[in-house]
């Protein structure tokens, strides 16, 4: 038996920075990029001996990066060590196997655990991929002497080869792999641990919706796992996202995730994933998108990405070394935010209450310039979707201009353009 599990991308609209801290709202929006994992046995039949087995084995294959990894995954606490000391392994991955075994086990009666250790024993055989456009292809297309545009992107084969960033003497934070900032750490994360739970019986992914109780165990893990993995607890709105898909989005108190850093410093994972499972986690998600006729469309820098945790905390060290002016961008950004989400609904709204008249408004706007729209208001109802368009154009300029002036005030690339 194989379980194939995925999970989208995100992209954070407004937020910034400021969905660290509660009660700071963010509007983020689930990608059709989506990051697969694939989990079956090793062995098809356990060897008859092997129920005196300590250890099983879990084997991590990447395609796209051309790499395998093979642990040893310890029946007894839950710990996973490579096999091979020169292996880098995947620490997202490897959180996600430990907390997602221990969440089976922990909601598992004994007939139960006996079944769950018996999948063990066949081992795990774990197969990550992402689409495309988490990463970037620059290289590859000019290499092939094509331009860069989506149709050269679209011509590359589906889960193509990733580029590695080279290495650069000036300090700038990127990352090892040449990303498009989509969410791929958290994608994947809630991906394998999605799969591994639905392999495991823990939960049934096969048919639910965004209310079910099966997916707030996979969030509730896969956050757990994330948040470790990257060493710090973030406000996991990645996660939320996809796991749950678009929405408006509230972090959760830090504190929820207490015992999972205890248990980095020895606690056992037993009775972590126990305090994670009951924990009080007070996020709030509220379902959102996008207004009708409105697409998001994204394009790549061609930088290869950048470090977000490094990032973040060039931006907190510039609110503590200059606490006023922090405050004064910070506000001015949550009025910003809250401008761009209320004209976002006005939209939805409009297109309710009079479809033909929105869509007649819409079709005419889109191949103008902005400074252009206000002429095609001739009655009031038109009138009306033109300034809520323009309304949500001057919040998000707004904002984009705020984020700027952060970035270059903190020392760091928040908005290149």
């Amino acid at each position: 038996m194989a379980v194939v599990a995925s999970a989208p991308g995100k992209v954070l609209m407004t937020g910034g920075y400021l969905v660290l801290e509660r009660p700071n709202a963010g509007i983020v929006l689930s990608t059709n990029a989506r990051f697969y994992a694939i989990v079956k046995p090793i062995c098809e039949e356990i060897k008859p001996d092997s129920w005196a087995w300590v250890w099983t084995d879990v084997k991590l294959t990447s395609p796209q990066l051309s790499r395998q990894s093979n642990y040893k995954l310890s029946l007894k606490n839950l710990t996973l060590q490579t096999v091979s000391s020169s292996d880098s392994g995947n620490p997202f991955v490897e959180h996600a196997v430990q907390y997602a075994v221990a969440a089976a086990h922990a909601k598992f009666d004994k007939n139960k655990k006996d079944e769950l250790h018996k999948l063990l024993l066949q081992g795990l055989d774990i197969t990550i991929i992402g689409c495309n456009d988490f990463y970037s292809y620059r290289n590859q297309i000019e290499a092939r002497g094509l331009p860069l545009a989506p149709e050269s992107l679209a011509a590359l084969p589906p889960f193509a080869s990733i580029t590695f960033n080279a290495e650069n003497s000036n300090g700038e934070c990127k990352p090892e792999v040449a990303k498009t900032g989509l969410g791929s750490s958290a994608a994947m994360t809630s991906a394998v641990v999605a799969a591994l739970l639905h392999y495991f019986g823990a939960v049934n992914l096969s048919h639910l919706s965004t209310d079910s109780s099966d997916l707030d165990v996979v969030h509730m893990i896969a956050q757990s796992a994330h948040c470790i993995a990257q060493g710090k607890v973030g406000s996991g709105f990645d996660v939320s996202s996809a796991v749950y898909g678009s929405q408006r989005y509230v972090r959760f108190s830090p504190d929820v995730l207490s015992s999972a850093q205890v248990a980095v410093k020895g606690m056992p994972l037993d009775d972590v994933i126990v305090d994670i499972l009951n924990g009080k986690w007070d996020h709030e998600r509220t379902k959102f998108s996008l207004p009708p006729l409105m697409s998001l469309l994204l394009g790549e820098p061609g930088t290869g990405g950048s470090s977000t945790p490094s990032m973040v905390g060039a931006v907190k060290k510039w609110q503590k070394s200059d606490p006023q002016n922090a405050r004064e961008t910070w506000t001015k950004l949550s009025e910003s935010n809250s401008t761009l989400e209320r004209q976002f609904n006005l939209l939805s709204k409009l297109a309710e209450e009079n479809w033909d008249v929105y869509k007649h408004t819409i079709d005419r706007c889109s191949p103008l310039k902005a400074d252009k729209w206000i002429e095609l208001g001739t009655d009031p109802r038109e009138e009306a979707v033109v300034k809520a368009l323009l309304g949500a154009r001057d919040a998000m300029l707004g904002i984009r201009n705020l984020m700027r002036l952060m970035g270059q005030a903190a020392g760091v690339p928040v908005d290149r353009t």
